[in-house]
């Protein structure tokens, strides 16, 4: 008879085994289920099912569509267009640039919903900028990677999605996604207040002033490529549109600023739009679904409950349990995806965090995306600063050194986030 003490060590075990490894999350996620099932003498055709039906959901058919949208307008210019935009607004603060940087990632984020390809757009223009007119280097790419975060928490995001999937399906993801809002903002803040104070200490420079006219000009471009995330958001938390509907609208209305009015890119390019879409698609949600089957073999070896179990154990204040828990999530952030993440820790967590600790599911859910968007961009895996170290084309270990007094403002944002509900809440209650 299988021992389910056993099944958990060898679960755990060859995950972590696999990890370090350095097997793609994707195949370890996988690979782990496939050794605990034969261990248990589980039909590897469960197995497979348990994968197959984690994708199998309406809700998940909005990813395409959000992915797709956001890379029609990163690569239609709407990116340059926000950074001229960024600029009319918060150019002339000492440290003109960095001010821009943060306030166009937060921007775009609202419409990519990536961290990472936020660093890639921005990133790219920015980055090389600020080093030119006489901004250090790793300060460029500290600002860049951390503001880069606030893309998973402004809505529209597609973790969101994944988190009300793991939940259940009992989170509603436009109460979501207005729940993001006000954090998403937040953080965005700390982070202009902290690149402010580093700037004014190095003296870096303000940039020109743009007169009246080309503010005009810059704010009617960049109000079209915004006016995406009005769609989506105003669509689903007036109930006009479902998550799925909103972002198929979208995508027709990114096509039709891209290609009939800003026009920088031809139709030639939608190939290559969809095909790049394509390849992050399938990465997206082949995580979600080997997570599912993971996911699945925790429910059964009932961790989830050993967990709460474990916690309650340790404390039953509920601050010190909250502390524990954005510990742990921190530390697996670093080292794990984002997306096997939310799927993996949602149902261990959600009964502790909602169940015995009446925590409303929507705070939950943006403490858990925030905790595991500061993991994009903490190493040793965050895929964010790896991105924006190579485009700034440094070590790690210098922009990681650089990004310590904005990881100090991302975790103060975080603890607002867990310790004060109305923050969250409040944009969500007035649905």
């Amino acid at each position: 008879m299988s021992d389910p003490t056993t099944a958990t060590a060898i679960l755990m075990g060859s995950f972590v085994i696999l990890l370090l490894l350095k097997f793609p999350i994707t195949f370890t996620l996988f690979i782990s289920s496939v050794f605990t099932a034969l261990y248990l003498n589980i039909p590897l055709m469960s197995i497979v099912q348990r994968t197959v039906s984690g994708v199998n959901s309406f809700s998940l058919l909005a990813i395409p569509f959000f992915i797709l949208a956001g890379e029609i307008m990163g690569r239609g210019g709407i990116s340059r267009r926000l950074v001229e935009f960024s600029n009319a607004l918060v150019g002339r603060v000492q440290g003109g640039l960095a001010q821009v940087n943060v306030l166009a990632s937060m921007f775009f984020g609202g419409i990519s919903g990536s961290a990472v390809a936020d660093v890639s757009s921005i990133g790219t223009m920015l980055i090389p900028m600020m080093v030119d007119k006489g901004y250090d280097d790793d300060y460029s790419v500290a600002v860049t990677v951390t503001s880069s975060c606030q893309g998973v928490i402004i809505p529209p995001s597609h973790n969101m999605i994944i988190f009300s999937l793991a939940a259940g399906g009992g989170v509603s993801v436009g109460k979501l996604f207005m729940g993001g809002i006000v954090p998403g903002i937040l953080l965005g803040v700390a982070l202009m207040i902290v690149s402010y104070i580093i700037a004014v200490k190095r003296g870096y420079p303000k940039e020109e002033r743009y007169g009246l006219k080309r503010t005009l000009k810059v704010s009617r471009d960049a109000v079209l490529g915004l006016l995406t995330v009005v769609i989506i958001i105003g669509g689903v938390v007036s109930g006009v549109f479902t998550a799925t509907e909103s972002a198929s609208v979208a995508v027709v209305y990114a096509f039709i600023i891209t290609f009939l009015v800003y026009r920088e890119i031809s139709i030639k390019e939608i190939p290559k739009i969809l095909l790049h879409s394509l390849r992050t698609l399938a990465m997206v949600m082949s995580l979600i679904a080997a997570a599912s089957a993971f996911g699945w073999l925790l429910a059964y070896l009932r961790i989830p409950q050993a967990v709460t179990t474990f916690l309650l154990g340790i404390s039953h204040n509920p601050v010190v349990l909250l502390l524990l828990i954005n510990v742990m999530l921190l530390v697996l952030g670093a080292i794990m995806d984002m997306a096997p993440l939310i799927i993996i820790v949602t149902p261990i967590l959600y009964p502790v965090v909602v169940g015995q600790m009446g925590m409303d599911p929507i705070q939950f859910g943006i403490m858990l995306i925030l905790n595991l968007a500061i993991g994009l961009c903490t190493p040793p895996v965050g895929s964010a600063l790896f991105v924006g170290s190579a485009i700034g084309k440094i070590s790690i270990e210098k922009a990681t050194k650089a990004m310590l007094p904005f990881y100090a403002a991302m975790i103060v944002t975080l603890m607002l986030v867990t310790f004060w509900p109305g923050l969250t809440m409040t944009l969500p209650n007035m649905m």
